[in-house]
């Protein structure tokens, strides 16, 4: 479809946005109605403004919009972002990235992180991200069972991701992290056909595909002779 829409990822259906505002939420006169109890009767707006789209939370849910898994108040939105009413899920799509990218905000710089620390930080987000609202972070025993690896190992991991982006010490420091790498777009949810289509986990590292070279097979004396 082109030009900026929404896509219900229940039905699977694309509805186009409206030139100026686009409500959303279960009541009965909003543009793009949502049939989920979490969902308030005018729960959010969708607003575009030339070339930029951008959601606005109407405050009258107390299951609140989430961007990329972030609770929000009012968001601009980039081609793909995931967004979610309450329990209900959407993505939004045809928005024009180069437009998009000048309109964002400067954001934080990424610092440079390892495969390994990004494995981290995927497993890390995976249950807060995924259809279940406000559900914590994996917790380090959690990720080594899902990356397949020691414990010990995963918090030397979180212990470095923790002073590369600054999370000091204290409670929650955990899914303090977990929201940073959300805010820095390292980590942003699966739609369902998206998880389904994601094959399972591997062992970490995952195994190099071997070559094994094998000797050819020698000839015996007397096939030399006749074949010569």
């Amino acid at each position: 479809m082109d030009g900026p829409h929404i896509q219900i990822v229940i039905t699977g259906a694309a509805v186009p946005l409206r030139p100026d505002v686009t409500t959303v939420g279960r009541g009965s006169h909003v543009d793009i109605q949502l049939a989920d109890p979490s969902v308030s009767v005018l729960h959010a707006e969708l607003v575009r403004r030339g070339p930029y789209v951008y959601v606005s939370d109407l405050g009258l849910s107390r299951n609140g919009t989430r961007v990329n898994g972030r609770l929000v108040g009012r968001r601009m939105l980039c081609d793909g972002d995931a967004l979610s009413f309450g329990s209900a899920r959407c993505r939004i799509g045809g928005i024009i990235a180069d437009a998009v990218e000048d309109a964002e905000l400067p954001k934080t710089a990424t610092p440079e992180l390892t495969r390994r620390e990004l494995d981290v930080i995927a497993s890390l987000c995976r249950p807060a991200l995924s259809d279940h609202a406000f559900v914590a972070p994996a917790t380090a025993r959690e990720i080594a069972a899902d990356l397949v690896v020691t414990e010990a190992a995963v918090k030397q991991h979180l212990l470095r991701l923790y002073s590369k982006l600054r999370i000091p010490e204290g409670q929650n420091r955990r899914i303090r992290l977990a929201n940073e790498v959300v805010a820095l777009g390292l980590a942003k949810p699966q739609l369902p056909e998206e998880q389904r289509s994601t094959p399972p986990a591997s062992h970490w590292p995952p195994a190099q595909p071997t070559s094994i070279s094998r000797p050819a097979a020698a000839v015996p004396p007397e096939r030399r002779r006749a074949t010569g």
